[in-house]
């Protein structure tokens, strides 16, 4: 199939429990890897491009690659990301809907190939996220001139978690960058979550994102992290409903040492790039 450059390039919207995502095809628009993270960075701002948290690419799988199909993840500041649970909960639901995988599918990301489930008549989209690695509980971190209990989980990538009685009473933008940029995990940063819990099947959880340098309105791999943390201090069991910054709820649970994630995954609308208008940079040979 030959690479589709022109004036314009189509695009999907999606959004999962709020997070909100810009998805290409590159199967069709075969844009180099080395221009894609400016793609993002032009595409994604609200109020000169498209508007999203992140952009993700659509392709087809490498050679040997035991998946239907990959992708390249970018967030809006154009750093790519290893994994993001409610984007693939996107792209499964997208994959889905072009013929490029059927119900039951899987989707190669740069933390591993991960298992997705659709489930069209209900509108929700069930992934199993990668194995939690480098689990950290109880340290004890000078957060804001103020000793904080801080845990920490990679879930495909990197999460702190806090536990507050009040999660609304947080200052998510100042605590927030202040964990995400913490020398204690540097030089990746990670991504903060601060949780209230609620009782052992629920909490309240607010999320900033590293990449997007903000609060968001969900974060999936993030509400893993804190079922991950809290099922190991004995704070939740092992399936949480969390109530997300955007009111939306995912469901997070355990099963047979796996994580799965599960939530409203939407199409909400197509259209098509202006590239001239956007300064997308496009391969030598065609711009």
């Amino acid at each position: 199939m030959s690479t589709m450059f022109g004036a314009r390039a189509p695009f999907y919207k999606l959004q999962g429990c709020g997070n909100d995502f810009v998805a290409l095809d590159n199967r069709v628009l075969r844009l180099p890897e080395a221009l894609m993270a400016e793609w993002a960075r032009r595409i994604c701002p609200r109020a000169f491009g498209v508007g999203a948290d992140g952009l993700f690419f659509l392709d087809h799988p490498a050679v040997g690659t035991d998946a239907d199909y990959r992708w390249h993840f970018f967030n809006a500041d154009g750093s790519r990301a290893e994994m993001c649970g409610n984007a693939s909960r996107c792209a499964g639901r997208l994959a889905f809907a072009l013929g490029l995988a059927g119900a039951r599918q899987r989707l190669a990301t740069d933390a591993g190939v991960i298992a997705i489930e659709v489930l069209p008549e209900s509108g929700q989209v069930k992934v199993q996220l990668t194995t939690p690695k480098d689990i950290a509980l109880g340290a004890r971190l000078r957060v804001l001139d103020r000793e904080t209990e801080v845990h920490f989980v990679n879930t495909g990538v990197p999460h702190a978690v806090i536990f507050v009685d009040d999660v609304r009473a947080v200052d998510v933008a100042a605590m927030g960058r202040a964990v995400r940029f913490h020398e204690h995990f540097a030089p990746a940063g990670a991504n903060a979550n601060f949780v209230q819990v609620l009782d052992s099947r629920s909490t309240l959880v607010r999320t900033y994102e590293r990449g997007v340098e903000g609060e968001t309105l969900a974060c999936g791999t993030g509400v893993s992290a804190v079922l991950v943390v809290a099922s190991a201090l004995g704070r939740t069991g092992e399936r949480v409903e969390n109530t997300t910054s955007g009111g939306e709820i995912l469901v997070t649970s355990l099963e047979n040492g796996s994580v799965f994630l599960q939530g409203a995954a939407e199409l909400t609308f197509t259209g098509e790039l202006n590239i001239p208008a956007l300064g997308l940079p496009l391969p030598a040979a065609q711009g």
